[in-house]
């Protein structure tokens, strides 16, 4: 089989022209932006796919079309690599070259790719490709295919799908189906099987109902719910609201994102009974946190650090009961409540990492351990098992009942890097199985209130962190003012970081009081502001006797 690059360049030319001048960068969340300007990316990450499958010797590699918890008018695109983990970091380099060069080089530097990593282009190569429901997801799905088939790759498109089905699929088929059917249908039945098995028939035990309401953030996660409550003939009763099938866009007043930030059931919530557990997922879902109202009607979010914690508790159980000697650990970021890893660290036990955001960084980590429990605050997150503690956990099942449990969990939960339907899952089981409702699961601990601000600034890369995005380093001077700030309040802590998607600085704040990380946030975001080149409209200032 022969390669002519110039198929590569008359492709670029004649259909997928480079139009923005924009420098972009392969971030946390891959390529992100405007749908109308990411044709020539598309093309070009199936091109850059194709070369990375020959590189790592045939093996399936994804591409997933999607720009998550974004707005409907961005898209965005990522690339998996064979054993469901993101995109290796040096490859990102190699990604954002490929995007930004022009048109006309785009042949020498496909050529430079092929020999700086001794590609054998005659050698096969294998391709799956999904998208979210977006629009112009079909549109920018073609460009990806023909970027694989200008190098003569193969390529499989799975259509719509949520991003960790894709992971999904490239373990299942690169594993030769050790970790399931590389199907759709192959997703639905391992994840219900274990599902029921732990169940066992018993739906409702203590506080436990059998019943949630599902906000599908009028993306794919609504969708693919659907399909999987005809599969599950009643294990789990889902009312499924904000489905995006006729009406509501994606990720509008709904979703994860929506939730965790705004602090508020999202658009379309029906009339439901105090204390009922409502999820809400993301537009690819990815991400999944709790909510519900009390009986006085305030509104109490189970994020991703209740979720971490929940998980920990409960394997920590598992484990012990098992009497199996494995190595555990949670990996958090800097967003993670205080109150949530002083709880992990003095009441459970459980050893405690903190990482850059982004979920490479937290899965990175997690693999150091037997078991490694990470999520996000936003709801991102995974459990992950070696080698080592699944040989274990299958010998001790032999004997304990504890193990077997563990077992059928390491089939419910999709280790790629964060599945916000089998995190759903996961947590309906635990809950379950300790008889718990969502008053019991948020009073194993208290919240400290926190608070998250976006400043605008002209360039977001003027800001530096170290020590896990804790401390900014650049520009200058900018972390002592915020220590001198942090220092005036009770339980405070603050940091900024750059944004991986938008020209913004995300402050993050909490403290002993509401009114006191409100105050916190706006005095970190105007030194921000002050210190780090903000544009735009001037923070509006909080009601409060504080300042």
């Amino acid at each position: 089989m022969s390669i002519n690059l110039r198929t590569v360049y008359a492709f670029a030319r004649e259909m997928y022209p480079k139009t923005s001048k924009e420098t972009i960068q392969y971030g946390t969340a891959g390529f992100r932006g405007k749908a109308e300007f990411l044709d020539s990316v598309m093309f070009r990450m199936g091109v850059l796919a194709t070369l990375r499958s020959r590189y790592r010797g045939g093996s399936v590699i994804g591409v997933m079309i999607t720009a998550s918890h974004n707005p409907e008018p961005d898209n965005g695109v990522k690339l998996v690599d064979p054993k469901g983990e993101m995109l290796e970091a040096s490859w990102e380099a190699i990604a954002t070259d490929l995007v930004n060069v022009s048109d006309q080089e785009l042949e020498q530097q496909v050529a430079k790719i092929i020999k700086d990593n001794n590609i054998d282009v005659t050698t096969s190569s294998q391709v799956f490709v999904g998208m979210d429901n977006r629009y112009h997801s079909p549109r920018l799905l073609k460009a990806v295919a023909d970027g694989v088939i200008a190098l003569k790759g193969n390529v499989k498109e799975y259509g719509i799908v949520t991003t960790p089905m894709l992971h999904y699929f490239v373990v299942a088929a690169n594993t030769k189906e050790a970790y399931g059917k590389p199907t759709e249908e192959g997703y639905y039945e391992k994840l219900i099987k274990a599902f029921e098995l732990l169940r066992n028939g018993r739906l409702e035990n203590g506080n436990y109902r059998n019943s949630i309401i599902y906000d599908g953030a009028n993306g794919v996660g609504a969708r693919k719910m659907l399909q999987f409550i005809k599969r599950m003939k009643g294990s789990l009763n889902v009312t499924v609201i904000n489905q995006g099938i006729g009406v509501g866009k994606i990720n509008e007043d709904c979703g994860a994102d929506y939730v965790k930030v705004q602090q508020r059931p999202p658009k379309s919530m029906p009339e439901v009974e105090p204390f009922t557990r409502c999820v809400s997922v993301d537009g690819d879902a990815d991400r999944v946190v709790y909510f519900f109202s009390d009986d006085k009607g305030e509104f109490h979010l189970l994020d991703g650090d209740r979720i971490a914690t929940l998980v920990a508790g409960y394997l920590m159980e598992l484990v012990t009961q098992s009497e199996i000697n494995l190595r555990l650990g949670l990996v958090q970021t800097a967003y993670a409540n205080g109150a949530s890893t002083d709880y992990i660290v003095d009441k459970l036990k459980f050893p405690v990492s903190c990482v850059p955001t982004g979920v490479k960084h937290l899965h990175h980590k997690a693999l150091e351990y037997d078991i490694g429990v990470y999520f996000e605050a936003n709801g991102h997150g995974t459990i992950v098992f070696s080698d080592n503690a699944k040989a274990t956990i299958a010998q001790a099942a032999e004997t304990k009942e504890s193990a077997k449990t563990l077992l059928l969990l390491i089939d419910l939960i999709n280790e790629t890097v964060g599945d916000a339907i089998s995190d759903m899952l996961l947590v309906e089981t635990i809950l379950n199985h300790k008889g718990w409702d969502v008053q019991d699961w948020i009073s194993s601990y208290n919240d400290l209130p926190n608070r998250q601000l976006k400043v605008k600034v002209q360039d977001r890369n003027v800001i530096e962190t170290t020590n896990a995005e804790r401390e900014c380093v650049k520009p200058e001077g900018l972390q002592t003012e915020i220590n001198k700030v942090v220092a005036n309040y009770k339980r405070g802590r603050s940091f900024v970081r750059p944004s991986g998607t938008e020209d913004v600085v995300r402050v993050y704040a909490e403290a002993a009081t509401k009114e006191d990380t409100d105050d916190l946030a706006y005095e970190v975001g105007l030194l921000v502001q002050k210190l780090a080149g903000g544009v735009g409209p001037e923070l509006t200032k909080p009601n409060s006797a504080h300042l």
